[in-house]
């Protein structure tokens, strides 16, 4: 199996690529299969999250690229900043990674939050793309888990 270590800051020619959702994305130790069928496992320092492009190296100096996985994405389009300033509003106060855009705003679909935001006013449709959401305020992962303390309670 390929020990995958650490995160690097190299222009190497990648000997293949590594292709997650997000939720693959944020762990820091995974066991997973390349894109070329090689066994690998994640070792990354905790809370380590991976993005589109990063590279990742082996124990022998070897690059694996990593690809964000297309995955279904619920989309909200609009020339309006106030409308999409208030779809960024209801959706952050729901606690949803997402990913904004100048003209959009896109979060893992979600038919509840669909509705919800067409209620709005908004128009959402539905893709397949690559998902990734803004790290947070605290410069965490975009993990739902909050290890934090932000002025408020969950319950």
């Amino acid at each position: 199996m390929i020990e995958l270590t650490q995160k690097v800051d190299t222009a190497d020619e990648p000997i293949t690529t590594l292709t997650l959702p997000l939720d693959k994305r944020i762990k820091c130790r995974l066991r997973v299969t390349l894109d070329d069928g090689s066994d690998a496992g994640l070792f990354l320092p905790r809370g380590t999250t991976l993005k589109d492009g990063d590279r990742l190296s082996t124990a022998d100096g070897r690059i694996i690229l990593v690809k964000a996985a297309e995955e279904t994405v619920s989309n909200v389009i609009s020339d309006d900043p106030h409308l999409l300033a208030r779809a960024c509003y209801h959706l952050g106060n729901r606690h949803v990674s997402i990913q904004i855009e100048r003209d959009r705003v896109s979060y893992l679909h979600d038919h509840v939050l669909d509705d919800m935001l067409r209620g709005l006013g908004l128009e959402v449709t539905v893709s397949q793309s690559p998902f990734e959401p803004e790290p947070g305020a605290y410069g965490g992962s975009a993990d739902k888990a909050h290890s934090h303390s932000h002025g408020h309670h969950h319950h």
